[in-house]
């Protein structure tokens, strides 16, 4: 008999590993929840005429179709088939797609329930999407992404909201991280200053590996995408600024001058960085000019997360975009947004172990079980317990002691409750420490604080 398997880019995750997920999940969604973000869900499947067209032809290709329920061959000619045109067939025997990001559910949900949103609407959704991209490490064709937007308001103090929430979440599960923030209206105004206005996405492309090819291989790159070497010559001050981040901002100011949309993007950074500094946040905040994510999509703000201690790309990352719902038909809402790398950011706590210990497991209290009087004398002090919030279970069956007490040790569980014919006389309960060895006698109303107590050190 064939053994059972999952497709390609797809994971099964075990109890312990789905209690670490959602320690980030919940931890993602309590700050959501502290800055007044309200959640939303959108279906797994959306009509592919919603998703066709908005992630390129490149994501068009990346998108899981869905064939239409019952004889999905009936709207197909002879001719047709015998065509073999994939990409056309696809087209008439599915309607339907799995999602492909959360981004573009929600501007049809904002374009479908606008009479019933009140703008600014600050929205959190956090549900996996799929894409049929090639499978490799760290990259699935399933995978869980933690949005949050606000849309229908221009003002930059949403940007500075989005920096506290990343830094908020951060400092909380413990990883030490550098929030970088750049412009596009900056970008714009550079390739705008240099004379190659059309040339933005090749020259911030090149600009983006200066850390990995050095200035001389950057140069290169631009000289062969047809940049003017007065262009590449001009450019040469703008890619080498260094100092803090005001001393950038200066002679930004300075360097961009005569564009217009340029010096907007300085004084866009400038409030940003101002209003975070402020706010006395606990991770760095620093200008990146060769931070160019998304170059398309975003129209002002762009923000990357990197984690300072482990090798591993952007942990988080979003930006302000001016038309989010224009592709409805509901032109002018602008929006800025954040997406959390739920899977990047699991290994990050990983590899520097700062998940908590009592991710381990879920149970805190196992009753040994004897026999059917005991049972019974048990089942009300469980049912108490559990009133009381405590995790507890009563083994089913009246197995061997030893047996019992290896299913505690398997699952991680810290105490493990006796209750035989003494323990029933006297009232009391044979309390074990699995971790020390420990055994105490005490009273039923006893046992809750103990292990609370054990748990909370």
């Amino acid at each position: 008999m064939q053994k059972p398997t999952i497709p390609k880019g797809t994971r099964d995750f075990s109890p312990e590993e789905t209690a670490k997920r959602n320690y980030i999940f919940d931890t993602i969604r309590e700050v959501y929840r502290l800055y007044g973000f309200r959640q939303i869900e959108t279906p797994a499947m959306e009509n592919l005429s919603t998703l066709m067209g908005k992630y390129g032809e490149e994501g068009d290709k990346l998108l899981f179709k869905i064939l239409n329920s019952g004889d999905f061959l009936a709207s197909m000619s002879e001719a047709d088939l015998k065509e073999g045109n994939a990409a056309r067939s696809a087209t008439r025997i599915s309607e339907k797609g799995l999602r492909y990001d959360l981004t573009v559910p929600f501007a049809r949900y904002v374009v479908m329930h606008r009479n019933e949103i009140t703008f600014p609407f600050r929205r959190y959704q956090i549900q996996p999407v799929w894409r049929a991209d090639r499978p490799q490490k760290g990259r699935y064709r399933e995978f869980f992404q933690c949005d949050a937007d606000i849309v229908g308001s221009d003002s930059l103090l949403n940007e500075v909201e989005l920096v506290q929430i990343i830094d908020e979440v951060f400092t909380r599960l413990g990883i030490r991280v550098a929030v970088k923030l750049n412009n596009r209206k900056i970008l714009s105004g550079i390739a705008e200053i240099i004379g190659e206005a059309d040339k933005i996405t090749d020259i911030t492309v090149a600009i983006d590996k200066l850390d990995k090819i050095g200035l001389e291989k950057v140069n290169e790159e631009l000289a062969s995408k047809g940049i003017a070497r007065e262009a590449i010559d001009r450019l040469q001050p703008i890619i080498l600024l260094s100092g803090s981040t005001a001393e950038k901002l200066t002679r930004l100011r300075e360097l961009l001058a005569s564009s217009e949309t340029g010096t907007k993007g300085v004084e866009e950074m400038a409030f940003i960085i101002a209003k975070t500094e402020a706010l006395q946040l606990r991770n760095e905040v620093e200008l990146d000019l060769t931070l160019a994510r998304g170059l398309n999509y975003y129209t002002g703000a762009i923000i990357e997360v990197k984690a300072l201690d482990a090798q591993i790309g952007s942990i988080t990352g979003g930006g302000r975009y001016d038309n989010l719902t224009g592709i409805f038909g509901l032109p002018g809402v602008s929006g800025v947004g954040i997406s959390f790398g739920a899977d990047r950011i699991y290994d990050v706590l990983t590899q520097l172990e700062l998940f908590p210990e009592s991710f381990s497991h879920t149970t805190e209290l196992l009753f040994v079980n004897f026999g059917e009087r005991e049972a019974d004398w048990l089942l009300p002090l469980v049912a108490q317990l559990r009133r009381d919030g405590i995790c507890c279970e009563l083994y089913p069956e009246s197995a061997k002691m030893k047996k019992q007490l290896s299913y505690a040790d398997s699952n991680r569980i810290p105490f493990v409750a006796m209750v035989g014919e003494n323990e029933m006389k006297e009232g009391r309960i044979t309390l074990k420490n699995m971790q020390s060895g420990d055994q105490t006698s005490v009273a039923p109303d006893e046992v809750a604080a103990i292990v609370r107590g054990r748990l909370n050190q």
